[in-house]
């Protein structure tokens, strides 16, 4: 069933999904931040699943798109816990594959941490990994650190972007990209070399820092932060098609 589901956390709050069964190892996208299962990349990856008959797995974090929960409780921990439930539930042991969008690919290596040999691949698009360590300036870290909001212009709204003191104490303590990180899945990281929120060094970055030796770097010249158009939207989809067939399983 492809409709709009939700999935009871231990505590009572609900998470929204849209689950397709199919063949393969199992598709699940993790939106970034403030974003939900409804944007054009994980609309785009849902469609193509159920076009070719691949399992596919959406959600919305708690406090995004119809979940339940405030937004400004949301933190990787939490978000990465409802993300392995709704695994765990929906696919038990199933081989995934994790296509992770901007803080979503930070959330990515977390759950992949999480799953260990059951994670088949990673894609990660603009992943922006430790984002409270770079993307923020040591006003800002001073202010969350003492308890406030800090409030940053929105391009893609007409609301500010917040960054909750809870979401960044949180974050701190998951940085990825100090030490190695112990995953070996075959992994893409596409990145758009226009990308105006995440430098495009951060997939490079993140490429030296993961243990997997099958790890592949493909930059966009004319890419922005979202890749969202058309030919991004193909290129993300032709890196899925590719994963798909070589870790292909009817399990």
């Amino acid at each position: 069933m492809s409709e709009t589901q939700f999935h009871t956390m231990p505590d009572g709050r609900r998470i929204a999904f849209r689950h397709v069964p199919g063949t393969g190892p199992a598709l699940v996208f993790l939106p970034g931040y403030m974003s939900d299962m409804a944007g054009s990349k994980a609309q785009a990856v849902f469609a193509w699943a159920e076009a070719h008959g691949r399992a596919c797995l959406l959600l919305d974090y708690s406090g995004c798109g119809t979940s339940d929960g405030a937004f400004a409780e949301g933190t990787l921990s939490r978000w990465r816990d409802e993300v392995l439930s709704v695994i765990a539930a929906q696919l038990g042991e199933r081989e995934v594959i994790l296509a992770g969008s901007s803080m979503g690919g930070w959330l990515m290596l977390l759950v992949a941490r999480g799953l260990g040999s059951q994670v088949a691949g990673l894609v990660g698009i603009a992943a922006a990994p430790d984002f409270t360590e770079w993307g923020l300036s040591e006003a800002d870290k001073q202010m969350l650190a003492e308890g406030q909001t800090v409030f940053e212009d929105n391009p893609y709204g007409p609301k500010p972007t917040p960054t909750h003191p809870g979401f960044f104490a949180d974050a701190q303590e998951h940085r990825q990209l100090g030490a190695a990180i112990p995953i070996d899945a075959p992994t893409v990281l596409l990145h758009g070399q226009q990308d105006a929120d995440v430098p495009w060094d951060i997939s490079l970055r993140l490429a030296d820092a993961l243990r997997s030796d099958e790890v592949q770097v493909v930059l966009v010249k004319d890419g922005d932060h979202r890749l969202s158009r058309p030919q991004d939207i193909a290129l993300l989809l032709r890196t899925i098609a590719a994963f798909a067939i070589e870790g292909d399983t009817d399990r």
